[in-house]
């Protein structure tokens, strides 16, 4: 079993840990600060700042949070998914898909596909397309304007409501979003036919094989020059964009909840957000949580359990 640490801050870790909400478990280990088992590894954060991924899949899931001090497998260390890329692929005409949300308690999930080509990425440059995680939601809305008109994209929302039904049956996560990219990156090959992008990246949310898997019984959009990439949105702007556009529409979308709820909600996954739907089954009732939560996440159970100790 292949192990990878890294060296985190504690906000970074507060971060980690709103990420993986939905994996959160309950037994921790002496020192730590949460663990969480994924579908692909277990990873474990302690109050000293070391992250312990461990599993068949802990190189790629450790790379989405940044450079390993100890990386050890049985088997040969395995190239990261960056390093099959193209040379200078950064200037080529490629479309790039991104989502955002799904680490979000409250708000839905939302996917893009956006085609960037090579004569557009100066003009982007200039825009401010850059890593989303590096924008506040003001400077995101701002571009996002500016681009959404520039840029071939396609936006699909996953509220709520489909969110639950599909969890409560059976369906993960990552085969959500497998469908929701595909789908995505679907439309926006359609609205720039006859042409043809140089590449399709991905930024990666599982490995290439799962993602296949998770669409075994679907139509691939395409198969060929299609590439993942972790932090993809530093490794081409069409990712980048992609990532401003599906930001923008989930802070849209969560403004809209917020003024049916009648307060602003809290976006993440943290303690704040536990009072904040705690205060909503106070006052829209517990029917109302559907509409507004991705509910097999622990929030639900915690902003209950605030409920009855505040309301009740």
């Amino acid at each position: 079993m292949g192990n990878t640490v890294l060296v985190k801050k504690m906000n970074e870790i507060d971060e980690m840990k709103r990420y993986y909400q939905s994996y959160l478990i309950d037994k921790l280990p002496p020192g730590s600060v949460f663990a969480a088992k994924t579908p692909t590894c277990a990873i474990t954060a302690y109050k000293s700042g070391k992250v312990l991924f461990q599993g068949g899949g802990c190189e790629v899931e450790a790379a989405k949070w940044g450079k390993s001090i100890l990386s050890e497998s049985p088997e040969k260390k395995k190239s990261t998914t960056s390093t099959y890329l193209p040379d200078q692929f950064e200037t080529l005409s490629v479309v790039g898909s991104d989502e955002v949300g799904t680490g979000d308690f409250f708000g839905p999930i939302t996917v893009v596909a956006a085609y960037v080509k090579k004569e557009q990425i100066p003009l982007l440059k200039e825009l401010g397309v850059k890593d989303s995680k590096n924008l506040k939601d003001e400077q995101i809305i701002s571009i996002a304007k500016q681009i959404k008109d520039i840029v071939p994209h396609s936006l699909l929302t996953l509220h709520n409501e489909k969110y639950n039904k599909l969890q409560k049956s059976g369906m993960s996560q990552g085969k959500m979003k497998a469908l929701l990219h595909n789908q995505a990156i679907g439309h926006v090959l359609g609205k720039i036919a006859p042409e043809q992008p140089d590449a399709i990246l991905i930024d990666q949310f599982a490995k290439k094989e799962i993602y296949y898997q998770y669409l075994k019984n679907e139509k691939i959009i395409q198969r060929n020059n299609v590439f993942f990439s972790t932090k993809a949105e530093s490794v081409h702007l069409a990712v980048a964009a992609a990532s401003i556009l599906a930001r923008y529409a989930f802070v849209r979308h969560f403004e809209n909840l917020s003024k049916v709820a009648g307060f602003t909600l809290t976006k993440g996954a943290g303690s704040k957000v536990d009072e904040a739907a705690a205060r909503l089954i106070h006052e829209k009732g517990k029917d109302s949580l559907p509409t507004f939560v991705k509910l097999h996440f622990a929030n639900t159970e915690k902003a209950m359990n605030i409920y009855r100790k505040k309301y009740s």
